[in-house]
């Protein structure tokens, strides 16, 4: 999860400050009177912290008395958030030591840890945690709780944590450590749930909402955001929710606004550990050396055990695809805190997208045996243990790994195509990449999304590439062939390793996926052109994206698709503005460190306001008409003679033409299709079952039109790549009218989708022999019966006699044998075998 230790660390020391004691969540309205008892001080004063009245929360530690342990754990927390670490150890060391049980002790443990004095907060925490044996009390119960979760012992914290809050300990004071816990055991819906109960509890308790912005965050940026900036609205000295918001501003490529929240929880604490941290990550990608060493000897300063200071950065250096960076990094965080197991599940996560497999799962051992909780470090071995078992054919320097049971038809489609892709787009690009290449194909999308992030789910991606790693679904991962086309998903993965390289992995996203989403549609025009009536209409309700936000749409689940889109008509405006030389230029100038604007300004002659302005220019030209077209609404009427008038009254409405033409087709009326064409006309890139081109189709059937019917499946699978249904009916119709032109447009179309269609292979197979085209057969009939094709022995004297046109007759005599061992009576192997024979001698 995002959000690195040290954050997670400074929200558990706000819940630290306070005793959990028997009553109800804090309210408001008791923060302010002078508490009479000690479990009052400490509900009291916690609720002024989480309230972000921390001046107020000092007055009144102050007035206790700074000998007080109590007082004194609340003075040094509130003096550590402003980085006063040394300040903090000097009052608690005296208290603690007359006071090994209080909340001081406790406090200066936690002080240790950020100072990186582990072993004296280990001396400090394992006798609060001990003394949970024999409390009763639940202020006792709840600090040896969260000395429990320090000292790493979570499935006792979590017994304790539930202890405390059955002896009475404060509901919201047990629940927010509680979310704590459940964020470092990777279990974020419980967080959620958690932290939901506090914020139930009292809307107002600060590092609640962060809490929960932390536990969003993967799932729902903009709702951690949001999250996040109402935590500072309440509290604008939680230093950790501008670190937090700084992260999402990186994960968006907003740098500057991230180097302004690092810069105001630097403001509030001048030693935050992460701030520094992160400074210094931005410095590496900025390929500034000076200023990342200086951030890190900043950071080392004030803990000289901090190894997160080179693994943040390895991190975010992750993130914007320098995952060699990331190795190299992370084993210097790893020379530092050998035993830290988030460091080694980076570094196994890092390795994995570099493609060092056996060296990945050395360092996710090593984090397991250190972390049984990380259910990302689980998912990794386990998938390693599935991949083991793959098959791996070799293709000069690419190696192919996919299931045993698909890589005999599989390789009969990626090897070729994978060949073919990036030696075009080395030419197109002048640019040949380095191997080794790994191409990695998973019959199971959740063991893809594991490979990719650790975790199941990726609903929405196909594949991923890392620059010499491409990881993907192969056809069958999402059930149902035709959901979507596996080579154009290989085909852009493979753009990917192209662009990375040429940019030595600093591309921004924008560019490289706007490049390989253009690159599909460039390879086969059919590949790209799915999206135009969903972009057409987020153009009409004013939903584009501005190029300076289009990196951001990446992140964001309602934008995703329309930025990838977007992002390849970006790249098509550029070709048509600078030409390839000037797009090659533009990728090649990342290689040198610099940005966006920097790069466009130096390549293209352009700032980004001005290829705004163009942009927008273009994007009228392209696409007025269709969006003009989809404007209107579809009629609110039923009757035929109202839609009727409603198409009369707007011919130049998409949705109107459409209404009526759909209701007509429905009731098998040949009228239907001339709204129909309009409506084809107004949108020819239309798409799904009710689209024009379906319904036309549909209508012809009906009407015993089979030429009409063919005619328009064609012309709907030009823009309706992934149609497999309408690709076989074409197919069936083709045979029937022995038009061997659409018969073999449509096979293929089926064999792309469905690789594992046996009879389609061999229906593709039958018309490569009949004309001759021997390398073909010879492919489809070898796929046919890799595929399971239904009768074996007719499908090896296919493969034979497709070896014999090939002139390649000792391979048909073993076909004859193997089809002879099937059914040895079987006249058409024996012929085979004879004339194998004979052209053998």
């Amino acid at each position: 999860m995002r959000g690195p230790r040290s954050l997670r660390l400074v929200i558990l020391v706000v819940l630290s400050v306070c005793l959990g004691l028997a009553g109800s969540a804090v309210r408001p309205s008791r923060l302010y009177s002078q508490p009479a008892s000690s479990a009052d001080f400490a509900r009291t004063a916690a609720g002024l912290i989480a309230h972000g009245k921390r001046s107020d929360a000092e007055q009144l530690a102050r007035a206790r008395g700074a000998s007080d342990p109590d007082a004194a754990a609340v003075l040094a927390e509130l003096a550590s958030a402003r980085g006063r670490y040394a300040d903090a150890r000097q009052a608690l060391e005296p208290i603690a030591k007359s006071h090994p049980d209080s909340e001081a002790a406790l406090q200066l443990a936690i002080v240790d840890r950020i100072v990186g004095d582990e072993a004296d907060a280990t001396r400090l925490l394992e006798p609060l945690y001990e003394q949970g044996s024999d409390a009763s009390g639940p202020a006792a119960l709840f600090r040896a709780a969260r000395a429990a979760h320090f000292l790493g012992h979570k499935r006792e914290a979590n017994a304790l944590y539930r202890e405390a809050e059955r002896a009475g300990a404060d509901a919201v004071l047990v629940e927010s450590a509680w979310g704590q816990l459940f964020l470092d055991t990777y279990n974020s819906p419980e967080a959620v749930k958690s932290y939901t109960k506090v914020l139930q509890a009292d809307a107002q308790w600060a590092p609640a909402h962060l809490g929960l912005a932390l536990a969003v965050a993967d799932t729902d940026p903009p709702t951690a955001a949001a999250e996040a900036a109402k935590a500072l609205e309440i509290d604008p000295g939680l230093a950790d929710a501008h670190v937090f918001l700084a992260s999402l501003h990186l994960d968006e490529d907003r740098r500057t606004e991230a180097r302004d929240e690092l810069q105001k929880a630097l403001g509030v604490n001048p030693s935050h550990l992460e701030a520094h941290a992160l400074l210094g990550a931005m410095a590496f990608l900025q390929d500034d050396k000076t200023g990342f060493d200086r951030e890190v000897a900043a950071t080392l300063a004030i803990n000289p055990a901090y190894g997160d200071v080179y693994r943040i950065a390895g991190e975010q250096a992750a993130s914007n695809y320098r995952f060699a960076d990331a190795v190299a990094l992370t084993q210097k965080a790893l020379a530092m805190a050998p035993a830290d197991p988030k460091a080694s599940a980076d570094l196994g996560m890092h390795l994995l997208r570099t493609g060092d497999e056996p060296a990945a799962r050395r360092a996710l051992e090593a984090a397991f045996r250190a972390d049984p909780y990380s259910i990302v470090t689980f998912n990794l071995l386990q998938m390693l243990d599935k991949l083991d078992q793959f098959s791996v054919v070799k293709d000069g320097d690419i190696t192919f790994r996919m299931s045993k049971e698909q890589a005999p038809v599989l390789q009969e489609y990626a090897i070729p195509l994978t060949r073919d892709a990036l030696k075009a787009l080395s030419a197109k690009y002048q640019f040949t990449p380095s191997g080794p290449i790994y191409v990695e194909i998973f019959t199971d999308h959740d063991d893809f999304a594991v490979r990719n992030v650790g975790l199941p789910g990726m609903l929405g991606a196909l594949g991923a590439c890392f620059g010499h790693v491409v990881t993907m679904d192969s056809p069958t991962a999402r059930n149902r062939p035709g959901s979507f086309s596996w080579e154009a998903t290989l085909w852009h993965e493979l753009t990917h390793v192209v662009t990375l390289q040429m940019s030595n992995q600093r591309i921004p996203r924008w560019l490289t996926e706007g490049i390989s989403v253009y690159e599909e549609g460039r390879a086969r025009p059919e590949w790209g052109r799915d999206m135009e009536v969903t972009f057409a209409q987020a153009m009409n309700h004013g939903r584009t994206l501005k190029l300076r936000d289009l990196n951001s749409g990446f992140t964001r689940p309602d934008t995703i698709a329309l930025a990838y889109y977007e992002a390849s008509l970006l790249v098509d405006h550029i070709v048509s503005l600078k030409g390839q030389e000037g797009l090659n230029a533009l990728v090649k100038s990342y290689a040198d460190g610099i940005d966006t604007e920097a790069a466009l300004k130096r390549t293209l002659d352009v700032s980004i306001d001005d290829l705004q302005e163009s942009f927008n220019r273009a994007l009228e030209s392209h696409f007025g008409a269709m969006r003009r077209a989809l404007a209107d609404p579809e009629p609110k009427v039923d009757s035929v003679v109202a839609l009727r008038a409603a198409a009369a009254a707007k011919p130049d409405s998409f949705l109107a033409q459409l209404a009526l033409g759909s209701t007509l087709a429905d009731a098998g009326d040949a009228a239907a299709y001339a709204p129909l064409e309009r409506a084809a006309a107004l949108v020819p890139s239309a798409v799904g079952p009710q689209s024009p081109h379906a319904l036309m189709a549909g209508l012809a059937e009906k009407l015993g039109d089979t030429g009409r019917a063919r005619k328009e499946y064609e012309t709907l699978l030009a823009v309706d790549h992934t149609n497999i249904e309408a690709a076989r009916k074409l197919a069936a119709l083709a045979v029937a009218a022995g038009d061997d032109r659409q018969l073999a447009f449509a096979t293929a179309r089926v064999v792309s989708l469905d690789p594992f269609d046996a009879a389609a292979h061999s229906g593709w197979g039958r018309l490569a022999l009949k004309n001759k085209d021997a390398d073909t057969a010879v492919r489809e009939f070898r796929a046919a019966l890799a595929a399971g094709a239904t009768d074996k022995a007719a499908a090896h004297c296919d493969l034979g006699e497709s070896y014999l046109l090939a002139h390649r007759p000792v391979d048909a005599k073993k076909e004859a044998l193997a089809a002879l061992e099937i059914a040895p009576s079987y006249e058409r192997a024996q012929e085979l075998l004879l004339n194998a024979i004979e052209r053998t001698t």
